[in-house]
């Protein structure tokens, strides 16, 4: 049986590094974008930018694994030398919700399939290097009421033993949104007894994909 997937990566900023090989330069600029018509957006604002330059090639996947949308483009270089190689060093680093774009200026001097895949793979691992990475997390949204005289305590014995607090919303009573990794559920529920004598009816209400640490390299 297939282990469902509780997280994945996507950048920690929006980054751009520049490269130059044989005068040609390559500026990989990498952004987190939440879909397809985001990363297509990219493109399209980086050409009206740059439109003194050749080649505006791009590589993005969206959404969590398993089956995230994968898109390249070799914008005019030779089929397979630029968007493929850019598509591949994202998949190395374990990068969803990213697109990346690469702008060449030609510089004159022909660089061959090859350093043409070195220079477009170069360029997006040096963005990727400055954007660095965060882990995403699937959290269950486990919402309960509360009263106001209670709300502040055990909003705070929630956080410092570990749970997030998403959202509080203060109205006739205090509703309190929590994440919860899927399997901490059972005993999120038992702390909230635990801490409102057993008053809290805490009840599972959807799930979302919520940003957590840094990630390693």
């Amino acid at each position: 049986m297939v282990e469902p997937v509780v997280t994945y990566r996507v950048p920690g900023r929006s980054a751009e590094a520049e490269i130059e090989v044989k005068r040609s330069r390559f500026r990989c600029t990498l952004e987190r974008v939440e879909d397809e018509a985001a990363a297509r957006a990219l493109v399209e604002r980086l050409r009206r930018e740059h439109w003194d330059a050749r080649h505006h090639c791009s590589a993005f996947v969206v959404g969590p694994p398993p089956v995230p949308v994968e898109r390249s483009s070799d914008d005019g270089e030779p089929a397979g030398t630029a968007g493929a190689p850019m598509l591949e060093v994202l998949r190395g680093a374990g990068l969803s919700d990213t697109a990346v774009v690469v702008t060449r200026w030609f510089g004159g001097t022909l660089l061959g399939a090859g350093g043409l895949v070195r220079a477009y793979g170069d360029a997006v691992r040096a963005a990727v290097a400055r954007a660095g990475l965060l882990e995403r997390r699937l959290r269950s949204e486990v919402e309960v009421d509360l009263d106001h005289a209670e709300a502040g305590r055990v909003e705070t014995e929630l956080r410092s033993r570990g749970v997030d607090v998403l959202e509080t919303a203060y109205g006739a009573r205090v509703r309190v949104l929590l994440g919860v990794e899927p399997e901490q559920v059972a005993r999120t529920e038992g702390l909230l007894a635990e801490l409102t004598s057993g008053a809290a009816r805490p009840v599972v209400v959807g799930q979302r994909w919520v940003d957590g640490s840094p990630a390693a390299g």
